[in-house]
């Protein structure tokens, strides 16, 4: 018994089970790009002998022999993990042939593994062709009793073929799968010149390829630093077309969705967005997926843009991901770090390079071996008789016969092994021919391993036979992720957004404020605070924005479909914008692009301002009109007419056309009307063939209309003249 402080055996038991998550658990190795979990349960199919080209075993069968002899871990791990080999939406190349139900893409989980069915695939046999040729180093498996492979051959790109992920204690893995013939190109290309650059193996290799495709729109420039440094991330989209209906309608169909996107998930994700108005240009999403995927999705009228629709899509949803990369992986000595692309593609050339070298040591020794046995038997041709009698009568006959035909024990024990049936076998010229073909085998043999530059060409050889295997001229190796464009941002517009109904917007004399549905609402029937009443009332849509402009100058925004509901009495104004106590408001507008507005103070200076350099971002809003002491803004008038009639304090009438007032974005504008004392009452804009108007006095609200003005014409910056006769006492013209 040892005692011990318990920090530091905390620290070294919590140390050993952290190193053995990253060595046996959650790392994959760069050379056969296998966790210990998935070369276990390939090996234990070669055991079972289920090649590709034999029949299918129970799956339980399987598991059963992986945590029986090499895994000693729960069954249904060892399960999950050769389901995942099996599921061509999940594994790029495929390790394992299921029969039976696997699960699907909705993410439906497989059946149990006593009713599903497995066997290699070919790339699976690939992976570990030459493992019978001592071309990797074995282990004793956990309890003793028997043997597992370290690594596989590999005669195939695993690790970034299929990729891996994992997380380990401090550290994780994320790799995509990528093409097997771009790999190979890659390989080849690195094994002509082994100094070539990154950049020049992005172009064989431009980026992942996802099982379940997709579209692949990161920057090219993105692309290569993530393969130069190991790490970075990849931007996948759905890929999309639109179907043309009848009556100038359409829909959008969705027939890939991105890598590891379960599909069920996503409608359901997409239904519930719909039932919070947060998809307001989707009318409806429909799966009509079979072995296909199909995603339907209407839009709520024929006037929506299918690139704003799918754009609102991309933003929401998993219709499009971030896919990271970070090659942190297993090198040859068993040590985690992460590598790039170059580093990764060398690391396999290199195990496949030792490979080459292992498997033509041991068939050179099986040669060597077999043409001692030749030697012994051409022995045994030439002595036949001598041979027999020794045999027949020698008390040690081995040793005798060793003795005079000056034999190695190897080929003593041959002849003495030798059926007699065979003897009519040893016959001169086929015991020669062997021998021939043998030697010229082991002259090759003997010239490969003297010579790298011949050890290369044969690794080229053997990756150009493999690209003709598994590569684009395949079906299993044509590229399913196209390589896009990287799209432009997309402004998606407001009113796209926000579904467009008619509203009539109410703001009391007390700053209240709310939006009725409709344009026909009944303004007279509205009930207001005690000592409140009705001072504006402007018909818009919830798409439309307000503008509010205060007697500081200062212009406010509000969009219409923040508005609070036409029940009760509505909501303060000032709980939406940021407008002092001691200031009112002066004027509201619906907004409408490409106009402009006139704005006044009440000292008579003015300018015209373009509506869209008024639009405030924030609740404080945006200054507009500078005021001088004891000025405040008056005027805030949609310029759509082309005449101003401004009156002054003095009861003097100046008009003049409207393009007379220059137009800027901020300032205290020019003088619109000179005054000696006092300063502007009111201010109209009209048009000038239609006559002046104003309201006359009394309960009717009738008005009066002068069309001959020429008396009261000048230019801007003029004093002006009595207004016509009849005119209100009010000094105001409404």
């Amino acid at each position: 018994m040892r005692e011990t402080r318990l920090a530091d055996a905390l620290s070294e038991r919590y140390l050993a089970y952290a190193m053995s998550t990253i060595m046996s658990r959650s790392l994959p190795d760069v050379r056969d790009g296998l966790k210990p979990v998935h070369r276990r349960l390939l090996y234990a199919m070669r055991q079972l002998k289920l090649n590709p080209e034999h029949g299918f075993k129970k799956c339980a069968r399987v598991v059963g022999d992986v945590i029986g002899k090499y895994h000693p871990h729960g069954d249904q791990s060892v399960y999950d993990a050769l389901v995942r080999l099996a599921q061509d939406f999940a594994v790029r190349y495929p390790l394992v042939d299921g029969q039976g139900n696997f699960g699907n893409i909705d993410g439906d989980n497989a059946a149990a593994m006593r009713y599903t069915e497995a066997r290699m695939t070919a790339v699976a046999a690939a992976l570990m062709d030459g493992l019978d040729e001592d071309s990797v180093d074995f282990r004793p498996t956990y309890d003793g009793e028997d043997h597992e492979p370290i690594v596989m051959p590999a005669a195939f790109p695993n690790l970034l073929a299929n990729g891996a992920s994992g997380i380990a204690v401090g550290m994780a893995t994320n790799i995509p799968p990528h093409n097997a013939d771009e790999l190979c190109a890659g390989l080849i290309k690195l094994i002509d010149n082994p100094d070539t650059s990154i950049a020049d193996l992005v172009r064989c290799v431009p980026g992942p390829d996802f099982p379940t495709g997709g579209v692949l729109v990161e920057p090219s420039e993105n692309i290569l630093e993530a393969y130069a440094t190991g790490r970075g991330s990849f931007r996948l989209r759905a890929k999309w077309e639109v179907e043309k209906l009848s009556h100038g309608l359409f829909q959008i169909v969705v027939t890939e969705v991105p890598y590891q996107v379960q599909k069920a998930k996503l409608v359901e994700r997409i239904a519930d967005l719909m039932v919070l108005k947060k998809l307001p240009l989707l009318a409806d999403v429909r799966d009509e997926s079979t072995d296909l995927i199909r995603l339907v999705f209407e839009p709520r009228t024929r006037a929506v843009e299918p690139e704003h629709l799918m754009e609102m899509l991309f933003k929401n949803t998993e219709l499009e991901i971030r896919f990271g990369l970070n090659m942190n992986v297993l090198d040859g000595d068993n040590t985690p770090r992460v590598m790039n692309l170059r580093e990764v593609l060398r690391a396999f050339l290199a195990h496949r390079q030792d490979v080459l070298i292992r498997r033509s040591n041991h068939r050179l020794a099986k040669i060597n071996h077999r043409l001692e046995v030749l030697d012994g038997y051409l022995v045994a041709y030439l002595n036949l008789d001598e041979i027999i009698r020794i045999i027949r009568f020698e008390d040690e006959p081995k040793v005798c016969l060793m003795k005079t035909f000056g034999l190695s024990e190897v080929q003593a024990d041959a002849i003495l092994n030798m059926r007699l049936r065979s003897l009519r076998k040893l016959e001169e010229m086929e015991i020669k021919n062997e021998h021939s073909k043998l030697t010229e085998e082991k002259e090759g043999l003997e010239a490969l391993l003297a010579s790298e530059s011949m050890r290369w060409t044969k690794i080229r050889d053997e990756v150009v036979e493999m690209r003709e295997k598994f590569g684009a001229k395949t079906v299993l190796g044509k590229r399913r992720t196209v390589i896009g464009d990287t799209p432009e941002e997309i402004e998606v517009p407001l009113e796209a957004l926000i579904e467009r109904e008619p509203i009539m917007v109410i703001c009391s004399k007390m700053g209240w404020i709310r939006a009725l549905k409709g344009h026909t609402a009944d303004i007279g029937d509205l009930k207001f605070k005690d000592g409140d009443e009705s001072r504006f009332a402007l018909k818009a849509f919830t798409t439309d924005k307000i503008l509010i402009m205060s007697t500081e100058g200062r212009c406010y925004t509000m969009p219409c479909d923040k508005l609070p509901g036409g029940r009760g009495h509505g909501e303060p104004i000032r709980l939406t914008i940021d407008l002092p106590q001691e200031h009112d408001i002066v004027a509201m507008v619906v907004h409408k692009p490409g106009r402009n507005l006139l704005v006044a103070s009440s000292a008579g200076r003015g300018f015209q301002v373009a509506e869209a350099d008024v639009i405030a971002q924030t609740k404080n809003g945006k200054q507009i009109l500078n005021l001088g002491k004891d000025e405040e803004a008056r005027i805030f008038l949609p310029v759509d007419m082309d005449h101003v009639a401004v009156l002054g304090d003095n009861r003097k009438l100046l008009i003049y056309p409207i393009a007379e007032v220059p137009e800027m974005t901020r300032g205290r504008g020019v003088i619109l009307q000179k005054y000696r004392q006092g300063g502007m009452a009111d201010l109209i804009l009209f048009n000038l063939e239609e006559g002046l108007s104003w309201t006359m006095g009394g309960s009717e609200g009738r008005t009066r209309t002068v069309t001959d003005l020429s008396e009261w014409l000048g230019k801007r910056a003029g004093a002006g003249r009595q207004p016509p006769t009849g005119f209100p006492r009010s000094n105001k013209f409404e």
